[in-house]
């Protein structure tokens, strides 16, 4: 089956499951995956398809903005250039990043991500006085932090290197507040605030 959004030909693959509610999601080959449940004929899923369209729609660009991201290299919101010279270990110069090879690269990035982040959660544990808790880093689809008070974790999505600092400092404000009020009921919004007048902001860049 393939189906129009927003003048789009995109192609709709079908997973039959016992579920009684019908999900939608955009695989990496951008197809629309619809799981559903076998007595759910295809016109009724085109129907829903149609119904949907505008969210669908703006589901499939998410997808595509993050893709795009993904196959560019970004380091702390510069984007880079990188080129590839044997007798080069690594050097920024001019929008450009020369390395020897992406091994080197993935290791630098990946110790810079643990002394930036390490670095920027201790600079705002002087300011916030929270509980002592330790700190994880990890890629996460859905989620830029997670504080789970009762393990005393805060972790925190590496994808936030390729963003610029402050993204990352609001992102730990708000995990950090999270020791304090576990929902996001409006007292959590006031101490955020305290520590981090711009958080709107910060959550619509994050958003986009």
């Amino acid at each position: 089956m393939e189906v129009y959004l927003e003048n789009k030909l995109v192609k709709v693959k079908i997973i039959r499951k016992k579920n009684k509610n019908i999900y939608f999601r955009f695989d990496e080959e951008l197809n629309l995956v619809v799981t559903a449940n076998r007595l759910v004929s295809e016109k009724e899923i085109e129907k829903l398809i149609y119904k949907n369209a505008k969210s669908l729609s703006k589901m499939l660009n998410k997808v595509q903005v993050r893709q795009e991201k993904d196959s560019e290299f970004w380091y702390l919101g510069n984007k880079y250039n990188i080129i590839l010279e044997e007798d080069n270990y690594l050097e920024f110069k001019d929008g450009n990043i020369f390395c020897k090879n992406e091994k080197v690269l993935n290791k630098f990035i990946k110790e810079q991500t643990e002394d930036i982040f390490n670095d920027e959660v201790s600079k705002l544990r002087e300011i916030i006085k929270t509980p002592d808790f330790k700190l994880k880093i990890r890629k996460m689809k859905t989620r830029w932090g997670v504080c789970n008070y009762k393990n005393m974790t805060i972790t925190l999505n590496s994808e936030l290197i390729k963003y610029p600092k402050y993204l990352l400092r609001y992102v730990i404000i708000h995990e950090m507040c999270h020791f304090y009020h576990h929902d996001h009921r409006k007292e959590f919004w006031q101490m955020v605030s305290i520590y981090y007048p711009n958080y709107k902001e910060a959550r619509k860049e994050l958003r986009s």
